[in-house]
């Protein structure tokens, strides 16, 4: 079985030889990959404890440039393995760089626009600075995507992203509408648009709730609103799903996004799904998405639509077609293999 070394920027907590992360992501696709490949992760060292475990002993975490560059050494000297780098960031970039000069090509998995990203975190020199790194590392790899448009005309595998086990299409539950319950499942970031949604419900006048699920354990923004219920990260899929099920209407107020997979378990539980301009290109065919503008009369408006026509409106995410996790971890590991 081939080593496929997995480089990403995002921080790993290690307790006692486990290891722990707050993305879903960096947890579900590795062990997804596992029966492909024999998974080793280098990653960023994390001082604050993280909600996920990742189900792996093969990680080395770095705490500086230094022992970065030393574990990408070591890894680029390991003959007939293959390497993944999670987004285009300085670290994965310089990953990408290292391993070129030994000879090797890795893999870039792009999962959202990281023009769109950089912007909203940085301003307008996140944009030139992601440019650079965009050129750079996608011509010494081979890009992974999950949106066509985000590999900028570049040639790339292009993959749809999915958690959905059979779990999530049985079982539905009736939905209460005595009052409106909007549920919100992501991390408490400015690029994720969750304080833009916050603004614009305390101007709302509605009886309505919004549960916020994604707060890390530790985190220093403490979020305290009228009617806004904030949740740690969960990461129990029955208890997601029972989430989801207690809500009528889930919102994703991104400012950037791929192929996100939260909006997939919405429409998995036949939950009508609220997004914003942004990223209206995540809807494609799907039904039961409804795009606002981000103020809060429309925000107004398209809540009073989807009350109205909820019937009808779940009648229609009926006919929709989700990809599976399964579907989605044989394409991944088969774009990894059959390249050179």
């Amino acid at each position: 079985m081939k080593k496929l070394f997995i480089i990403s920027n995002e921080s790993i907590f290690n307790y006692e030889g486990q290891f722990f992360c707050d993305n879903i992501d960096m947890k579900s696709t590795p062990e997804g990959l596992k029966d492909n490949f024999e998974i080793n992760i280098i990653a960023r060292k994390s001082k604050k404890i993280r909600s996920h475990k990742i189900n792996f002993k093969s990680v080395k975490t770095f705490g500086n440039i230094v022992s970065f560059l030393i574990c990408i050494f070591r890894s680029a000297k390991i003959d007939n393995s293959k390497y993944l780098a999670i987004s285009f960031t300085p670290f994965t970039v310089l990953a990408c760089i290292v391993l070129k000069i030994f000879g090797k090509k890795p893999h870039v998995y792009l999962r959202s626009d990281g023009y769109g990203e950089y912007k909203s975190i940085i301003g307008f020199f996140g944009l030139p600075i992601y440019h650079i790194m965009f050129l750079v590392g996608s011509k010494i790899s081979h890009l992974i995507s999950c949106r066509d448009h985000i590999l900028r005309g570049r040639k790339g595998n292009v993959v749809e992203p999915s958690r959905l086990t059979n779990k999530w299409f049985s079982n539905h539950k009736s939905v209460n509408f005595e009052k409106i319950r909007i549920l919100y499942v992501g991390r408490i970031r400015v690029e994720k648009g969750i304080f833009s949604l916050l603004k614009i419900l305390e101007k709302l006048d509605k009886d309505l709730s919004l549960s916020i699920v994604g707060a890390e354990k530790i985190s220093n923004k403490t979020i305290i609103q009228k009617n806004v219920n904030v949740y740690e990260i969960e990461t129990n899929e029955d208890n997601l799903i029972k989430f989801y099920d207690d809500h009528n209407i889930f919102v994703l107020p991104s400012y950037t996004e791929g192929h996100p997979m939260v909006l997939l378990e919405a429409l998995a539980r036949r939950r009508p799904v609220i997004i914003f301009k942004e990223i209206q290109h995540v809807i494609g065919n799907k039904k039961g998405i409804f795009v606002s503008e981000r103020n809060y009369q429309s925000f107004s408006e398209t809540l009073n639509h989807i009350k109205n026509n909820y019937k009808k409106i779940q009648e229609e995410m009926e006919k929709n077609k989700l990809p599976t996790s399964k579907e989605f971890l044989d394409k991944f590991a088969k774009s990894i293999l059959d390249s050179n």
